[in-house]
């Protein structure tokens, strides 16, 4: 080879490698804009599931393992209790007497009552009057003149139970969700049968949840093959009677049950005229769980007909046909072909009715009545009654973590991906 040749071979490489860098570097730019933009498109949503999601369950966590509340109000309390669980020292009714008094003249005794109250109950009009007494006493309280007070506190299981309140970070809250509890020894122990109620409530509020389900798909999935069989016109009508429900006011729904299935009401009424009750004795179908299944079905109905729906017309028509042709029969045909195609739409449908008919607060709370409540109701009256946030946030957690595991069991054995909204 000439050298003229081979001096051009070197220039035409060095040209290639230096156009083939040059493209090199400038499709990784633009893949590097690429991504830049497509996280500036996604980030209001991250931005969003931060705010709206993440951070109020991390703080709803944090409200039910940390509460400073009395270590901050009885600091005094706090430290004796911390002295004496070291070396047994420490004046803890003195610190208790001076706390109790320095919160009444703070105007945050209210405020310890209420903690004290949720941590035994009956102990807020004890801590109040102990309060004024000791403002009052012109000696240093003891454990005899607190005891001379209220009986109460010379109860053995007293101080265990002010040591562990005083503590910023416990687990009673989800012990006391579970119905278990400490004894004097510091024991977890099951609460007495006739003091447990928020299991019984979760084991309700998942029946519900799953018979509201089972309902929904016994009558949605009809509708749903109905519109996505029937002729456009007609399709387009149902659809409108779906969606009627999402165009009305929720409580104006569920007030329009509650005038349906009183004793006098409409319901009723019917089965009067139809002679299938007497008229002195009515069915009652309000304020009881029969109510609470009516009204639930009725408002999530549309949350499984709709993602049903969706799957269901994108099938062919030409599968039955297909199948009836090579002689299978209309029903098998349907079971064989058309239903496990919208298995997806099914589990899907009742994936989100399941998950919502867990959280039902108005519905059980206006037409439940007492045998009707769910979960929900009880975390909302230790929210708004007793002011009991931290065993609220637990009862939370608890429904929260259930729900998950649900959902994993459903992935572990169906699969997420085979879920199909469309």
């Amino acid at each position: 080879m000439s050298p003229v040749t081979m001096a051009e071979n070197s220039a035409d490489d060095a040209c290639q490698e230096q156009w083939g860098g040059t493209l090199k570097s400038r499709v990784h730019r633009a893949r590097r804009g690429e991504t830049r933009r497509s996280f500036l498109l996604v980030l209001p949503v991250i931005v969003f599931l931060l705010l709206a999601f993440i951070v109020p369950i991390a703080k709803m966590f944090e409200v039910s393992i940390y509460d400073s509340t009395l270590r901050d109000l009885l600091p005094a309390t706090a430290q004796a209790l911390d002295k004496g669980s070291k070396d047994g020292a420490g004046d803890v009714w003195k610190g208790l007497a001076h706390d109790l008094v320095t919160a009444r003249e703070n105007g945050n005794i209210g405020m310890v009552a209420s903690r004290l109250n949720a941590e035994r109950f009956g102990l807020r009009s004890t801590v109040e009057r102990t309060a004024r007494r000791a403002a009052a006493a012109e000696e240093a309280p003891t454990e005899q003149w607190f005891a001379s007070v209220d009986p109460v506190w010379s109860d053995p299981g007293l101080l265990p139970m002010l040591a562990r309140a005083t503590r910023p970070f416990t687990f009673d809250n989800y012990l006391a969700a579970l119905d278990f509890r400490r004894d004097q020894q510091g024991s977890i122990v099951s609460q007495p049968e006739d003091s447990q109620v928020y299991r019984s409530l979760y084991l309700k509020t998942f029946w519900v949840a799953i018979a509201v389900t089972a309902l929904c798909a016994v009558m949605g999935y009809p509708i749903a093959y109905l519109m996505a069989t029937s002729s456009k016109s007609t399709a387009n009508k149902l659809m409108i009677l779906v969606l009627v429900p999402f165009w009305t006011s929720m409580l104006v729904r569920i007030t329009a049950w509650m005038v349906m299935l009183q004793s006098h009401g409409v319901v009723n009424d019917l089965l009067v005229l139809a002679g299938v009750v007497y008229d002195n004795n009515r069915v009652m179908l309000i304020y009881n769980l029969t109510g609470t299944l009516i009204a639930m079905t009725h408002i999530l109905l549309p949350f499984f007909i709709l993602p049903l729906y969706s799957v269901m017309v994108a099938v062919p028509p030409s599968y039955m046909r297909a199948a009836q042709s090579l002689g299978a029969g209309r029903f098998s045909s349907f079971w064989k072909v058309y239903f496990p195609i919208t298995l997806p739409g099914v589990g899907a449908g009742g994936l989100l009715v399941l998950i919502l008919a867990l959280g039902y607060y108005i519905t059980p709370a206006l037409v439940g009545g007492q045998s009707g409540q769910m979960i929900s109701n009880m975390i909302a009256f230790n929210i708004q009654t007793s002011l009991n946030w931290g065993l609220a946030a637990a009862l939370s957690i608890v429904l929260l973590v259930v729900v998950l595991a649900l959902y994993f069991v459903y992935n572990r054995l169906v699969g997420a991906e085979n879920l199909k909204m469309g």
